[in-house]
Order: structure tokens, then sequence, then C-alpha cells
């Protein structure tokens, strides 16, 4: 089974107003524990698109103009992802995606290869998320230590990696980063063990 771990830095929250600008992925063949492909781009986008940025979110992922207009073109950039999928073997049943917010990650991901094509390639429509792998992990352990469930709990990435005593994702926030810190968060809350 193929693991798609993947993040991506966007100029906004909003799909229908915001675009990606930047995506990371590292796809792992679980079985095997080893990485089979990775990708990462910055993605260019038409300056009408950047005025519309959501000041918060370019705060957290820190990104220029400047840098903006060195990325790759969005419609190449989805060449590359299909090519990669393709070199990979990713098909449905066969792989899945992992993100800490696959709402979010998922609708921008659409922007560079649309759904219809993803349907036509048959890629994964599972989109998993890690921290309802954390949830799962809470609830066994208080469930095996007869403990009750907290009342509240952070399921940020950052909180869940703070609690198995990991460094927070660096910042400013950038793609791959985000997915080498999820895949280590991943490995210590499913005691998995692989390289990537």
């Amino acid at each position: 089974m193929l693991a798609i771990f993947l993040d991506m830095e966007t100029t906004g929250l909003d799909p229908q107003k915001h675009r990606a600008i930047d995506l990371a992925f590292k796809i792992i063949n679980l079985s095997g524990g080893c990485l089979v492909k990775e990708f990462q781009s910055l993605i260019r986008q038409p300056e009408e698109a950047w005025e519309l940025r959501d000041p918060s979110s370019i705060e957290i992922n820190g990104y220029t103009w400047d840098e903006i207009l060195k990325g790759e073109d969005p419609l190449s950039v989805g060449v590359s992802i299909i090519n990669t999928f393709n070199e990979a073997g990713v098909q449905r049943g066969k792989a899945v995606f992992i993100c800490q917010n696959p709402g979010f990650d998922r609708a921008f991901f659409n922007q560079l290869v649309d759904v219809y094509t993803q349907e036509r390639l048959n890629w994964p429509y599972h989109w998993l998320d890690f921290a309802s792998m954390y949830w799962a992990f809470l609830l066994n352990k208080h469930h095996n230590m007869h403990t009750s469930f907290p009342e509240s709990i952070n399921l940020s990435k950052n909180e869940i990696a703070k609690a198995f005593n990991l460094p927070p994702e660096a910042t400013p926030h950038r793609a791959i980063n985000g997915v080498n810190h999820l895949i280590q968060c991943y490995q210590v809350v499913l005691g998995e063990q692989f390289q990537y």
C-alpha cells in the first residue's frame, strides 16, 4: 500500500478565492517502509490572485511575490503530479492520501489536477486525516488504561508532536517541511518506521 503524505501552502483559506502556491508530497511504500517518489514545487500565480491573498496565511508561510514569480506554471505542476503518480503506480485501492487537514489540502490540490482527471486516472479518493489517527490512538490508550477520555483535546499537528516530545514544524511553513513533520508525527503515533 502506498501512502501519499501531502501538504500545501496557499494564499488563503478559501479555494474559491485563494490559490495554491507550494505543494509537496512523499509517496511511501508502507509494506516495504521505503520512499518511492517525492515532489515539491512552488506554484506561480498571476498578480491578481496574489492581490487577493489573506495576510494571515502569508504571515504563516512567509512567501513573497518575488518567490511566487519564480514558481512553476500551475498547468505544468499538474502535469508533473500526474507523471509522478503514474511512475509510482498510484491507483485507487493501492494508495491513500494522508494529510493533517485533508479537507483543506484536497480543495487546493483540485486546482492543480481537476477531480474528473483524478477519476479518469483512477486515483484514490480517500484522503485520511492524521488528527483522526491520533484521536483513535487516544481512545485506545484511555480504553486500555481504564481512564476517562479528556474533556478537551488540541488536535493540531504541533500539539500532537509536543505530546510525543517532538519539535514543532519549522517556521515559516514550507510544504516540504510540513510533509516531513507529518511523517515524523505519523511514525510515533502509529509505531511505524520507514525511510523518507
